[in-house]
């Protein structure tokens, strides 16, 4: 409760200076305004006169070649698919050139202030101007960047803003996306304010390794920034406000800071944007707190620190930033503590895609993915294989989820392929999200690499220790670790540069690489990497799908494509051995893209937990019964209609966290059976119609859960089930409505795969459907949809305006759903 008051008060204090007005006598001390409605795009790129011309405010971008959107936005979901072997790494959606434009007022006010645009991520490549003026150039797809717009503005008019993307060169090997597809801002500032990221809160707690809480020393670095000519004396604030909104730290300092050392960038003569390079030496101030409330993964608590920058009595700037106080410690011989309470990493790798968006996930959907994990009692998150938008990791802090960052580039290398060097001293984009996110108490560790070239050999230990030699100087309060899948024990590697050792599968050496290297922490940095598709039993090649029961002995399957069986070689590997600090499984959701372990017609990876739509596959029940208490049994398969079956016997398993289950067929007993700890218990049972239970029982002999299949007639009737039903009207609050195809008598049919359409009435927007289908090549923007083994989703989102929103759903031959929604200012 602590921290949903605290949320309610930040917002209250950003909104008084997070406006963007058209006129008024004075600016507010800070503008931070979102620029995401109102652009125009255009698939493609333009030809030589469009291209200069496009520059140009007479510019006609209103012709039916240029559509209007809404960023976020991942055009590459726009494109068809195309099986050309060249596009399965990206889901066979083959990447195009894209141009964005949009117009916007900079008030009079803002003239001699400064000017920036915020960009969270484009991908990629891209190149921008402002009224004509080259101003930035970008090729990274996934750090976040500033524009010093100072010089291009025009103060009291409308401003033309254009944004070139090229996606066609790839950084990863799965499905990137294409396009503006995180927020961007309109900044203003005095002159004379804190620097992008300029606010850094360590924060020590004595003898917190050890559980103790009564105090707590915080050290606040702030850097300034002086885009004026000659030297300022300033007077510094910071206060801490505790969770409850009230102050629990003031302090005051002025000093007198030169023109910054980077100055303001040229937009003509230097359009290579980077965050600007702060001074040398930020301003420290020290305070103590007594009695501090932790940030835990049970109580998730926030602090806040307000910095407000003051001249000659006169307020001139003003920043918040939020942060936990927490102890983290990693041993190599007791894994990971917090707060000096062991923890035992439960975690999982996830790339940023969703149906309907692609990588462009609407803010409100980063908590609903956290959620989702944390259901299945996973505690940690890989950052996969890049910097997120904070907004996610604004989830995690929320909800208290650990975090493995994770730098998409090893070295400086922008290309896919590139081979870094290891003589680079700075590594601009690694400092660039340590700087941004070094606040984030939810992250634990920093990971400089995902199995990158040289991990074995003297030159990848050399760049390896230029890289954390180039972080630590932004921050040394986390550990520093690479996912490595090979070169673990070889005399020169990146393992001997690393705080803590990751590994990649290879489950078999975790006791060989902590015998070489003794004195340092290991994790499983990537477990578990089997292919099962939700609701299949059997590989086929032609449709694309994999079996469930892929997730067991090696033996189900000989292709190699199929992954590290996880019942097998994932948590069982990690559980057995004390001294590890945990492991992060390949991976939360399926996403789009490498397709594995067949190509076409499949356009999806399956190795998820749950599929592309956050629906469960067995896997995710297997893994709930090794990563949680409360008691609970699965059966597997997830469906008892076999017709054609009759008689023969069909391999049950049942997934459970007690230490004893029964399975029945018709109220009959099959017999009672134990269920170890991290395993599964299985029998062989001849398949007649009719309902299968499994019963879970406790050490005492009582039944505390049950799990039911039963055999279906045919689909009768739709389901609509909203994760909630009011939303905000900020024309961004996104939520997912599951549907789901039932029986005449309510059951769930397992193999229902019907067509079915999406109206939605009274205001907002549907963004678009999936199904978990990972070989379905219907657009994902659309408001229909086949069901994949009873189940799919709709997005809808609101607009700006308060609204009662009626969305139906319906199929032929099947009873209709409606579910009513609430949109709210």
């Amino acid at each position: 409760m602590k921290t949903k008051h605290y949320s309610i008060l930040a917002l209250l204090l950003l909104s008084s200076f997070f406006l963007l007005p058209s006129s008024f006598s004075a600016p507010p001390l800070r503008t931070h305004a979102l620029l995401d409605a109102n652009w125009r795009f255009h698939l493609g790129d333009l030809p030589a006169p469009d291209a200069t011309a496009v520059l140009t405010p007479a510019y006609d971008d209103t012709t039916p070649a240029w559509k209007p959107v809404q960023l976020p936005h991942d055009y590459g979901l726009d494109v068809p698919y195309d099986p050309k072997p060249d596009n399965r790494r990206r889901g066979y959606l083959p990447p195009q050139i894209g141009w964005y434009r949009k117009t916007f007022h900079i008030p009079a006010t803002d003239s001699g202030r400064t000017l920036q645009l915020e960009f969270g991520g484009i991908f990629r490549d891209a190149k921008i101007w402002l009224n004509g003026q080259l101003v930035a150039t970008h090729p990274s797809g996934y750090t976040s960047f500033f524009v010093d717009i100072t010089r291009a503005a025009n103060p009291g008019a409308e401003n033309t803003l254009v944004v070139r993307v090229d996606p066609t060169e790839r950084e990863g090997w799965w499905y990137e996306g294409a396009g503006i597809y995180r927020h961007v801002y309109y900044n203003a500032t005095a002159p004379l304010h804190v620097a992008n990221y300029g606010t850094y809160i360590v924060s020590t707690v004595p003898d917190g390794n050890k559980g103790a809480s009564a105090e707590a020393h915080l050290t606040i670095e702030t850097t300034l920034q002086n885009d004026t000519s000659d030297p300022a004396t300033i007077e510094v604030l910071s206060e801490i406000l505790a969770p409850d909104g009230t102050i629990v730290a003031t302090l005051k300092d002025t000093l007198t800071i030169s023109p910054s050392s980077a100055g303001r960038q040229l937009p003509i003569q230097n359009p290579e944007s980077k965050i600007q390079n702060p001074p040398a030496r930020p301003l420290t101030q020290k305070t103590t707190i007594p009695t501090p409330s932790l940030w835990s993964l049970e109580t998730p608590t926030l602090y806040l620190l307000r910095t407000t920058l003051t001249q000659n009595g006169a307020p001139i700037d003003t920043t918040q930033t939020t942060f936990g106080i927490r102890t983290i410690h990693f041993d190599p011989d007791t894994g990971f503590t917090l707060n000096g309470k062991h923890v035992l990493i439960q975690g999982a790798a996830a790339h940023q895609d969703m149906p309907a968006v692609g990588i462009a996930v609407p803010d409100s959907l980063q908590e609903w993915r956290v959620r989702k994990l944390q259901e299945m009692g996973a505690n940690a998150w890989r950052m996969a294989h890049n910097p997120p938008n904070t907004e996610l990791l604004d989830a995690c802090d929320r909800l208290g989820m650990l975090v493995k960052a994770e730098n998409r580039h090893l070295g400086n290398n922008y290309a896919a392929d590139a081979r870094p060097n290891p003589d680079d001293t700075e590594f601009p984009d690694l400092t660039d999200m340590i700087r941004r996110d070094r606040n984030h108490p939810s992250i634990i560790l920093w990971s400089l690499s995902n199995e990158g070239t040289d991990q074995d050999t003297l030159t990848g230990e050399r760049l390896i220790r230029a890289m954390m030699n180039d972080a630590r100087r932004y921050d040394t309060t986390r550990p520093y670790t690479n996912a490595m899948n090979k070169g673990w024990t070889a005399k020169n590697g990146m393992a001997n540069a690393n705080d803590i050792i990751g590994v990649n599968y290879n489950n078999a050496k975790y006791d060989a690489i902590r015998a070489a290297h003794p004195g340092k922490p290991i994790f499983g940095s990537e477990t578990a990497n089997i292919k099962t598709t939700r609701g299949e039993y059997k590989n086929d090649p032609e449709t694309g799908f994999v079996s469930n029961y892929n997730m067991f002995l090696p033996g189900e399957t000989k292709n190699p494509n199929f992954g590290t069986p996880l019942a097998t070689q994932g948590w069982p590997s990690v559980a057995a051995r004390p001294w590890m600090a945990g492991s992060f499984k390949w991976t939360a959701y399926d996403y789009k893209g490498e397709p594995n372990p067949y190509g076409w017609p499949n356009i999806s990876n399956n190795t998820g937990f749950m599929d592309t739509c956050g629906f469960p596959k067995d896997q995710y029940y297997y893994q709930k019964s090794c990563w949680t208490t409360a008691p609970m049994v699965h059966l597997m398969p997830a469906t008892w209609n076999w017709p054609g079956r009759e008689g023969k016997n069909i391999r049950v398993i049942a997934f459970a966290n007690t230490p004893e289950v029964e399975l029945l067929l018709n109220n009959q007993s099959l017999g009672r059976k134990p269920a170890k700890k991290n395993s599964w218990v299985e029998w062989q049972v001849p398949y007649h119609p009719g309902t299968l239970t499994a019963r879970a029982y406790s050490a005492a002999g009582r039944l505390v859960a049950t799990d039911t299949q039963e055999t279906t007639t045919a689909p009768a009737a739709l389901r609509l089930a909203p994760d909630r039903t009011t939303l905000t009207a900020d024309n961004q609050d996104t939520i997912i409505v599951a549907l789901s195809i039932h029986d005449a008598e309510g059951r769930l049919v397992p193999d229902a795969n019907n067509r079915v359409t999406y109206k939605l009435t009274g205001g907002g927007r549907i963004l678009g459907t999936g199904n978990g289908n990972p070989s379905d090549h219907d657009p994902d923007r659309s408001n229909e949809r086949n069901a994949f083994h009873g189940y799919a989703i709709v997005l809808i989102q609101s607009t700006d305006q308060p609204a009662t929103l009626t969305l139906t759903a319906t199929s032929p031959g099947l009873k209709p759903a409606t579910a009513t929604l609430t949109v709210t200012k």
